[in-house]
């Protein structure tokens, strides 16, 4: 184990990262704890200083992190080294060792997410809001590391309700005020960090409020939901966090990213007071969006779709979208006829969630003026051989149904665009483009039949005997010019009808 004076005394980044790798290659019996929490002072002593004074990259400090996750004195006791670096994040207050600790417990907790557990449990979360609310001027870089190790605990495990008490209206509306100012980091200028933190409290909030409304016996103190709160009291004093989410969702591939930001538009457009909280652009925008979205998403990722669904109908009904003009009305019809497969017969039937989401979105007024039905009790008689009621057509569907929807962390929504690119490249002929579902689908929910490939035509000869002609230089080395030969004599006259010619002209001057 280093030396605690042999570690104060290194004067260049060499020595540092010679001291670092014989501090992290510790070995010591598990028992040992002692030895442990010297060679971990020492530990965060020198990655501290590899920030502060040697090195201001942020990859450094992680190379210090992985340094200690894959070391001797790590897997000497991995819980006990967990425990200490929990309880100095509960403790630390200078900018430097408490970004070399959340460092680390974000790399661990991606690692195995029991860490993240941990914390919730040793109460972190607490300490994390503590560390954040007004801390953004004192250290950028801490600020948004503080951040993503929040979003990263709280999307991997259910927080506590006294947890979520501690998250006041002051905390939100500090970080809608963050999202309002210009970005000072030009890697992220949407403030993706603070986004994130404010949707998955969305999501932990709605978590506590349904699982509050299941087990009614358990206690509970009336929990707010603070981020709706602030939107529908300050929602026009906040209209770039509006922006900023619909431009993540329109890039996002995530699933689990996805599904957050559907869950808090859901709130909204089923919160009276948030119904106009969007720019009627953004509104087309993401209707945009949601259509593309559902097209492009393969049939067994149902529970996605439900979800972008249920988001659907409160959108196109009690948004600024059902007043004239109505913005992409044929192109929704066409959409809801695409989903339930309506007319095609030879397609595998429509699970009946979907059918009777679709048909609460057809029922919307402005949507159903003047177009066929595309009921669910009629769909699912045709094709499914079993009756709806009226209550099984009709939406009960609650708060409850979008909370429910889960999804683990860094899996990717599969695209039927990039599934038909793959299997075109594999020699597989290439599937309809999920761009042009709408299009060619005629009135009747009929797609268009792919035209028939044209066969290429033959190649032309580029001279009439498929000879190419050689020009001829001429003596001067000119080869641009060619010279022009003189036509050939005319061949010899046979000498049989010379003589014959002859004697004849012989005769006549005999004659004369």
């Amino acid at each position: 184990m280093a030396d605690l004076d042999t570690v104060s005394s290194i004067e260049n980044e060499e020595q540092l990262w010679d001291e670092l790798s014989r501090v992290v290659a510790t070995q010591c019996p598990a028992e040992a704890h002692e030895t442990i929490d010297d060679a971990l002072r020492s530990w965060l002593y020198l990655a501290s200083r590899c920030r502060d004074e040697f090195s201001q990259s942020e990859d450094d400090v992680a190379t210090c992190s992985q340094s200690l996750l894959y070391g001797n004195l790590f897997r000497t006791d991995p819980e006990y080294v967990r425990k200490q670096i929990i309880y100095s994040l509960l403790q630390e207050d200078e900018p430097g060792p408490l970004y070399v600790i959340a460092s680390f417990l974000l790399l661990d907790g991606r690692e195995d997410e029991a860490t993240f557990k941990r914390m919730i449990e040793e109460g972190c979360f607490h300490r994390l809001v503590e560390l954040i609310h007004g801390r953004k001027d004192d250290d950028p870089s801490l600020h948004r590391l503080l951040l993503e190790l929040m979003y990263e605990m709280s999307r991997i495990e259910q927080l506590r309700i006294e947890d979520l008490l501690h998250v006041d209206d002051g905390f939100v509306t500090y970080l809608f005020q963050l999202i309002e100012g210009l970005s000072d980091d030009v890697h992220d200028p949407y403030h993706y960090p603070i986004i994130r933190v404010l949707l998955v409290l969305n999501e932990q909030y709605m978590v506590a409020s349904t699982t509050a409304a299941s087990e009614p016996a358990l206690p509970t103190a009336p929990l707010t939901n603070r981020v709706v709160k602030c939107l529908s009291i300050y929602g026009p004093s906040y209209r770039t966090f509006g922006e900023n989410i619909i431009l993540l969702l329109n890039r996002e591939t995530e699933t689990s990213l996805q599904l957050l930001i559907l869950k808090l538009l859901y709130l909204l457009f089923t919160t009276k007071a948030t119904y106009e909280y969007f720019y009627t652009n953004d509104l087309r925008v993401l209707l945009d969006v949601i259509i593309r979205n559902l097209l492009d998403l393969p049939n067994e990722l149902m529970a996605l779709r439900h979800t972008y669904l249920r988001v659907l109908y409160p959108l196109l009904a009690h948004t600024q979208l059902n007043q004239p003009p109505h913005y992409k009305k044929d192109e929704v019809q066409k959409l809801l006829r695409i989903l339930t497969n309506a007319g095609n017969t030879h397609f595998a039937p429509v699970d009946e969630t979907t059918m009777r989401l679709v048909d609460r979105v057809a029922k919307v007024g402005w949507l159903s003026e003047d177009c066929e039905s595309f009921g669910a009790s009629e769909v699912a008689r045709k094709f499914l051989g079993i009756s709806l009621s009226h209550n099984e057509s009709a939406s009960n569907v609650s708060v409850v149904h979008v909370a429910a929807v889960m999804e683990k962390p860094g899996v990717q929504t599969p695209s039927r665009k990039a599934d038909s690119k793959a299997d075109t490249g594999n020699g597989v002929g290439p599937k309809a483009d999920v761009k042009s579902d709408l299009t060619r689908s005629n009135s009747n929910g009929h797609a268009s039949k792919p035209s028939r490939p044209k066969k290429p035509l033959p190649e032309v000869p580029r001279h009439r005997h498929g000879v190419p002609y050689a020009p001829v230089e001429n003596g001067n080395g000119n080869g641009n010019r060619t010279k022009k030969l003189p036509p050939k004599a005319p061949p010899p006259r046979r000498k049989g009808r010379m003589k014959h010619t002859t004697e004849a002209v012989k005769t006549m001057s005999e004659l004369v």
